[in-house]
């Protein structure tokens, strides 16, 4: 067996002297504990010592005990200045230099954001940056501050995430491919009890403090390595009866080319493209805990710019400034280094939607469309047909503007056809047959199917000019079908169709809202403009004020502070190394060559081939992805005994021996479809039933998906009886409910398939006797009974005389214990009332399965109970003077 590595450094704290810093890294549990030694003496170098040496708790007191006799001085003793604990913290995030010395950042605070199976996701809420050389050998710069400035303009409380024991570079099918050759396995007959401790290589392109941690990576151990993302993470339960489901996307954004919208376009010499976005939709079976033993899915699509050299002119202060074609690629080197990355990381085929407009009469957008289209043509002239680019083109901003035609149902077309094309990764607790793919809802659907389950193999690139609007709800369509197919396999519902207006694509939606907005804001400066539920047509009129706004806070962030963003990331990613005599960065007059390095050794490739732009070994593993196939190479595989508490990841998750609080835990905390998702008003907890009127479905659906067909201020007339049966929402029927004749009641009453549902006031005194659903008639249909929908009819099993008591004895219970006692009324007792129960009110102010909280008790309570405890454990003590006098008082009685 193999299990990922869990980092024994979980908590930092960082001890000062005036030579040295001392950082004492521990888990969680505080039993195992490695320290670092950083010398302050050097005014630029960074010379850090780690002794690979793991203490226990008392070793490493004796350490510090040890460290601080040997720093104490006369005056270190007065001030108990020899050994200062400075800071506490969750992890290093990096060093960094500028002009002066180098600098330590901690991650002083963390939150947890999702779950994936017993891994915990963590971002980062703050961070401190402490400047290590003391004053004594520092030597002051001038432009020190301003570069120190700059970094920090970086947040690294916005959007920064990692994990201890989770690989948050790579996607999910990745981590959970086995990494052990098959030598490692064999072991003959009876196999010692020995498992494996992997931990893998990270993605590089998505690793955004990897110039940070260049200096220490080599020197430390690996366990006081944190490797963060930077993009988008959130996770929310989908309750389906008391089964959890957890949803969760992640967006990873790459740290090549990496830029703002305007500055960085298109892709460089090294085929790195702007706005690179891989996003990952997950969906796991909570109800049990570890990955290896539950049902787990998982879903990856990528955005980003088109890879050509293309610019647009900023120095015109136009809201869409012209976009040029800066360089001609006859043999589309940056477009094949490109694609050859993605086939590397992905596999085969590479699906292109390109939302970009294709009839304008004065070409703007079309302008990198035919461009775009020959790149292709000419890159798969090199390619079999069955690993060829597919290419889909969809003016999307022309047929939003039709009146006939609706986005969204053309994207979820698309969309099927490319998740179908890809397929998508599963993995099962049991091993799956074939007779389960070849189902009729499997027909057609590619990838490679496994013993337990199935490897994506491809990805589906969506992209428009900025790739933030129209890519945003391209990729919300390929992600509802995604998730259809995904809630299918785990067979938490009957059909891979997902219907929109439902609490589970609500949920989906804001999730990829929330994702949309966050990428915006990071690489266009505001929010998203353009939303899907625009795309649907069904946004309030007031969203148009607000996509204004967003509109002008785009401009205004592209117009002024982009430049300043574009050098504080330059910055913050090393691709600008200050130094003494070197000109400063904001003196560049571009940052071109920051980001197009070794044009020379890209030239002389394109001259080597310029045909074969794809490397061999990718080419041979399609369809499958490179970077999985040679994972077991890439990994670093440690034989360790079992309950190694590095692996042991059950009680790393669960922390037995901690006290925990249920109301605190992260699972109960997370988004809710039951608890934040349902309507009030509705009465079933399915995630998957209609809430708001439909008139496009057909009424032979079930008597639950009605129920919110029909408004919730609609009655029914029944002409066959003259009788009113309930309100089919469930709500109390009233006159101020049922009253007519305002235009929103009259926009609401909506018919179902043609035929009018009346709408009759009722008096609320008026008697109403419900006939059963089989009685209500819609179009000539009626609901069907409850044998129809149990299998038996209900009404031969009346309670009898003894269940009914016990029902209401049961309800009066309720009744006291969640009412306050009342005083005599009307002849009735609150003692009458609450007579020959058995269960008496508690006197707890908080008792429950979730926890207790004592009553309060008074001070003279509290005395009388501590010295009956007293007088148990010691025994009696000599009584006082007034003791005395009293018991002679009492022995006088009988003289």
């Amino acid at each position: 067996m193999e299990y990922p590595i869990i980092s024994c450094i979980q908590k930092v704290i960082l001890y000062e002297t005036k030579a040295r810093f001392y950082i004492v890294g521990s888990n969680s549990t505080e039993s195992r504990f490695r320290v670092l030694k950083i010398d302050r003496t050097e005014p630029k170098e960074l010379v850090i010592h780690d002794d690979k040496v793991e203490y226990n708790k008392l070793e490493v007191r004796n350490l510090l005990t040890m460290i601080k006799s040997g720093n104490t001085t006369i005056e270190s003793k007065k001030t108990d200045s020899a050994l200062i604990k400075t800071v506490s913290a969750f992890g290093i995030a990096g060093f960094v230099r500028f002009l002066e010395g180098y600098y330590i950042i901690l991650i002083t605070k963390r939150r947890k954001v999702a779950l994936i199976g017993p891994h915990v996701v963590y971002k980062i809420e703050d961070t401190t940056m402490m400047y290590i050389p003391n004053d004594t050998v520092r030597k002051a710069h001038h432009e020190e501050s301003k570069y120190v400035k700059m970094f920090q303009s970086v947040d690294m409380s916005d959007n920064f995430y990692f994990s201890y024991s989770y690989d948050l570079t790579h996607r999910l099918q990745y981590n959970m491919t086995s990494t052990l050759p098959p030598d490692l396995l064999q072991h003959g007959p009876s196999p010692p009890p020995t498992v494996f401790g992997v931990r893998s290589k990270p993605a590089e392109k998505y690793v955004w403090n990897s110039y940070l941690l260049k200096k220490c990576r080599e020197v430390v151990h690996p366990d006081w390595l944190l490797f963060l993302i930077h993009g988008f993470v959130d996770q929310k339960n989908i309750n389906v009866f008391g089964k959890s489901v957890y949803l969760t996307l992640i967006a990873r954004r790459s740290n090549k080319f990496a830029g703002t919208r305007f500055l960085k376009r298109g892709a460089n010499n090294e085929g790195y493209v702007a706005n690179e976005v891989e996003s990952e939709q997950i969906v796991i079976d909570s109800s049990v805990t570890f990955l290896e033993k539950t049902g787990v899915t998982s879903f990856v699509q990528m955005r980003g710019s088109i890879p050509l050299y293309w610019s647009q002119d900023v120095t015109k202060m136009v809201p869409k400034p012209p976009i040029t074609l800066d360089q001609s690629d006859p043999y589309a080197g940056a477009a094949g280094h490109h694609f050859n990355q993605t086939l590397s990381r992905y596999g085969s085929p590479i699906i292109i939607l390109n939302l970009v407009k294709r009839r304008e009469r004065r070409k703007h957008e079309s302008i990198l469309t035919g461009e775009y289209k020959s790149t292709i043509n000419y890159l798969n002239q090199f390619l079999p047909p069955e690993h060829k680019i597919r290419y889909i083109g969809f003016d999307m901003a022309h047929i939003s503007k039709s009146k006939t035609t609706n986005v969204l149902v053309r994207l979820s077309q698309i969309a099927r056809k490319c998740v179908r094309m890809t397929g998508f990764f599963v993995h099962m607790p049991k091993p799956v047959s074939e007779d389960f793919w070849k189902t009729e809802e499997f027909r057609g659907l590619q990838g490679q199917k496994t013993t337990w389950g199935c490897r994506q193999t491809g990805v589906v690139r969506t992209n428009c000019v900025d790739c933030l609007d129209r890519t945003n709800t391209a990729q919300f369509a390929i992600g509802r079908c995604a998730l259809g197919y995904q809630l299918f396999t785990l067979g938490v519902i009957s059909s891979p169709d997902l219907e929109f207006d439902t609490d589970c694509l609500k949920m989906l939606e804001h999730l990829y809202e929330a994702h949309g907005d966050t990428i915006a804001l990071q690489y266009g400066g505001s929010q998203l403009v353009h939303r899907i539920e625009g795309y649907r047509k069904i946004a309030p009129w007031t969203s148009h004020s607000k996509d204004i706004m967003h509109t002008l806070s785009r401009y205004y962030s592209n117009t002024f502070s982009d430049l300043e963003k574009q050098t504080a990331t330059n910055i913050f990613l090393g691709l600008y190394a200050p130094e003494e005599g070197k000109p400063n960065i904001w003196e560049l007059p571009t940052d071109f060559y920051l980001h197009n390095k070794d044009v020379r050794a890209v030239l002389d490739y394109l001259c080597y081939s310029f045909t074969q732009w794809w490397e061999v070994p990718v080419y041979r593993s399609l369809p499958l992805p490179y970077e999985e196939e040679k994972k077991p190479n890439d990994c670093t595989i440690v034989a360790m005994a079992p309950g190694e508490e590095c692996l042991d990841h059950y009680y790393d998750y669960y922390r037995t021996s901690e006290f925990t609080s249920i109301h605190e835990l992260f699972p109960y905390t997370m988004s809710h479809s039951v608890r934040d998702y349902k309507p009030k008003a509705a009465k079933h907890d399915s995630p998957f039933i209609l809430r708001v009127p439909s008139e496009t479905k057909d009424i032979s659906r079930s008597d639950s998906v009605m129920y919110h067909r029909v408004n919730s201020r609609t009655m029914l007339f029944m002409t066959e009886s003259q009788e009113l049966n309930p309100n089919i929402s469930g709500k109390d029927s009233t006159s101020s409910q049922l009253s007519t004749g305002s235009s929103e009641s009259d926009s609401e009453s909506s018919d179902v398939d043609g035929t009018s549902v009346t709408e009759t006031s009722v008096d609320s005194e008026s008697e109403i006797k419900f006939k059963g659903f089989q009685s209500i008639k819609i179009s000539g249909r009626s609901f069907p009974s409850k044998s129809q929908d149990y299998g038996q009819d209900l009404h031969k099993y009346t309670p009898n005389h003894k269940d009914t008591w016990m029902y209401e004895r049961y309800v009066k219970i309720s009744e006291v214990c969640q009412t306050p006692p009342k005083k005599e009324e009307k002849g009735v007792t609150t003692g009458s009332i609450i007579e020959n129960l058995v269960f008496p009110k508690s006197v707890f102010k908080l008792g429950s399965s979730y926890g207790v909280e004592p009553p309060p008790v008074n001070k003279q309570d509290q005395d009388i109970y501590n010295h009956f405890v007293l007088v148990g454990t010691h025994g009696a003590g000599e009584p006082n003077k007034k003791e005395i006098q009293f018991y002679n008082k009492y022995l006088n009685k009988f003289h």
